[in-house]
């Protein structure tokens, strides 16, 4: 099966409500979805993130859930956000957060996830935390990055707010050129969701080359980054730009997720690099989960191994 066929098989499982049903509340599979899943509770989480501290690893907690469909819902998502600035702060954690418009209300009133969003994002900047707003779905990207942009011009929190661009997307140049005027913090990934060529690059090798011009726009941007990726190719390309244009190794950061690449992710820290790994929680695991496996086929081995032990 191809990588492209692979893909998108995984891309309309995670849309797949009776399995996503069957996988959230089953043995079988929580004990898929641990590589990838730092367990289901807060404790759980700060617990990994102190693991990751004590490796010279920052880390930013995101608690998984999509789509909520009351103001009701959506609090609760936004109070674990709240526990969670608490706690990093109470424990000195190199923390931060990381949260989707769509938990925070976006799909039932429009100035709801501002709201919400703007209050979590006050709460971090009263610790002097960070909150990441998530990339999500193309119907929700315009919205996303305007959000951004409005938050992040809020009395107070400025430096406290940034957002995620996606490299396979043609608009992301301009996406990011728009939230640099307002030095706005990025994280840069390839794109997670199935898309359509008239909205995203099919090929992986245009992909690729496109985030290395965006990369290369981030890193000589004065503002501090997240280059999020496990493919070495790109970290080399990132490597050798920065030391070609003398760009000091502190003022951007490497990302990788949780349970991918360890090995990578320790020898960048040797290196003098900044590393954060991104760590996912809670029981709503299943959509992000079938993410990671059409994102990298290595995966599906790995939890196929781990099955059959």
């Amino acid at each position: 099966m191809s990588g492209n066929v692979l893909r998108s098989a995984f891309i309309a499982l995670s849309h797949n409500r009776p399995l996503r049903r069957f996988s959230e509340n089953s043995r079988i599979g929580r004990r898929m979805s641990g590589r990838f899943i730092a367990g289901t509770s807060v404790p759980e989480a700060l617990q990994a993130a102190e693991a990751l501290n004590r490796e010279n690893i920052s880390v930013s907690l995101d608690s998984l859930g999509e789509n909520v469909y009351t103001e009701q819902e959506a609090r609760k998502s936004a109070q674990i956000y709240h526990e969670l600035l608490d706690a990093i702060a109470q424990r000195g954690l190199r923390a931060n957060v990381s949260l989707k418009l769509t938990q925070m209300g976006m799909d039932i009133d429009p100035d709801l996830a501002p709201r919400i969003t703007t209050e979590v994002v006050d709460h971090a900047a009263a610790t002097d935390n960070f909150v990441r707003i998530d990339m999500e779905g193309t119907p929700y990207t315009q919205a996303t990055v305007d959000m951004t942009r409005a938050i992040h011009n809020s009395p107070g929190c400025a430096g406290h707010v940034g957002t995620v661009m996606q490299a396979y997307l043609y608009r992301c140049e301009e996406d990011i050129r728009t939230l640099l005027a307002d030095g706005i913090r990025i994280r840069l990934c390839k794109g997670a969701y199935q898309e359509p060529p008239s909205l995203a690059f099919p090929a992986k090798n245009d992909v690729d080359a496109n985030y290395i011009k965006l990369m290369k726009i981030l890193l000589t941007s004065g503002v501090y980054h997240g280059m999020a990726t496990h493919d070495e190719a790109i970290i080399h390309a990132t490597k050798r730009f920065v030391e070609e244009q003398r760009i000091d190794k502190k003022s951007f950061e490497f990302q990788m997720l949780y349970g991918v690449r360890r090995d990578l992710q320790h020898s960048l820290v040797k290196e003098g690099y900044n590393m954060r790994v991104y760590i996912p929680f809670g029981t709503e695991w299943y959509p992000y989960f079938m993410r990671r496996l059409a994102e990298r086929p290595a995966n599906v081995l790995f939890v196929a191994k781990n099955i059959l032990r």
